[in-house]
């Protein structure tokens, strides 16, 4: 019992080598001396010192002599530097590739949305990865979200974006945002004097609602019949933008998606909170028929990075 319990102990202290007492055992094979290798490696003498000492220990056993002022390695020492010497290089290239400005992407990319994402949103982005990436040939289509999603399955565009629910076998989705509706009202509407709109709340009021091929229509039909409440719908729009002018013109109130709108509502028109929570997940879309390319990731990227998500209304875990 002893003996494997001496095993696994010395196991315990293998497994604590850290890559900068490897880097000292290379130094000190090329250099011959402690302080030359700490030259190399822009650190002090004595933490070379230190560090040898710690690796030695893990270890078990002497990696150098002293001779003549000088580090002399052992069998031991040559046999695992020579081993080291391509991982450490693999990893120096790595490191110095990171480093780097990002290359330029060439190639193709095709992308659609739907028009409220492909109007609202997308085009600044797009402008500013074409900017970055001269060389890349890019293509943007507007498509409704039937359309979207059998271009996308079918291979025909190399990325979408949708806040509609989807379940395709020829997608696969990645999430980019999550949101929950907001309610938007005429500025002077006396709702507007409220922190929060209820569902009780937009009982007989005169509502614009979104035409019923959109997933969201259905999840707030679905929570006002939970309800018991009917909604007095006068009119019926197919996008979030024409929702928006419906509600600027007094025509009534409504809830919606606050992204991407919620920078662009303009006047005229108030914004506050609903509960209980309405939720939206923006997703990207590629074809699972096929891996994304290097430039689609790197799209796929910028948009992220570009996106402030505190702007945002998030549903709580």
């Amino acid at each position: 019992m002893m003996e494997l319990d001496d095993a696994a102990t010395d196991r315990d202290r293998r497994s604590g080598i850290s890559l900068r007492e490897l880097e000292v055992l290379q130094a000190l094979v090329a250099a011959g001396t402690a302080i030359n290798a700490a030259r190399r490696l822009d650190i002090s003498q004595s933490a070379v010192s230190r560090r040898l000492a710690q690796l030695e220990d893990r270890l078990g056993f002497k990696l150098f002599l002293r001779t003549n002022g000088r580090l002399v390695p052992t069998v031991e020492a040559l046999s695992l530097s020579e081993q080291l010497a391509p991982v450490l290089d693999t990893l120096a290239r790595l490191v110095h590739r990171a480093d780097q400005p990002r290359a330029a992407h060439a190639g193709t990319l095709s992308i659609v949305a739907p028009p409220t994402i492909a109007h609202r949103f997308l085009p600044s982005r797009i402008a500013a990865f074409k900017r970055a990436n001269p060389g890349c040939q890019i293509t943007f289509d507007v498509l409704a979200s039937d359309s979207l999603l059998t271009g996308i399955a079918e291979g025909r565009f190399d990325i979408g974006m949708t806040d509609s629910t989807t379940a395709h076998e020829g997608i696969t989705s990645e999430l980019l945002l999550e949101t929950q509706a907001i309610c938007v009202l005429p500025q002077d509407h006396h709702l507007a004097a409220f922190e929060v709109i209820r569902p009780e709340d937009l009982q007989d009021e005169p509502f614009i609602a979104l035409s019923r091929r959109h997933s969201s229509r259905a999840a707030i039909d679905r929570l006002f019949d939970r309800a018991g409440l009917n909604l007095r719908i006068v009119l019926e729009a197919s996008t979030n933008v024409s929702v928006i002018q419906f509600v600027r013109e007094g025509l009534g109130v409504s809830l919606l998606n606050p992204f991407p709108l919620v920078h662009q509502i303009g006047d005229r028109v108030a914004m506050r909170p609903f509960l209980p929570a309405i939720r939206y997940s923006t997703h990207f879309l590629l074809p699972s028929s096929r891996a994304p390319s290097a430039v689609t990731r790197a799209f796929m990227q910028d948009v992220t990075d570009s996106l402030d998500r505190a702007a945002y209304p998030t549903p709580a875990p």
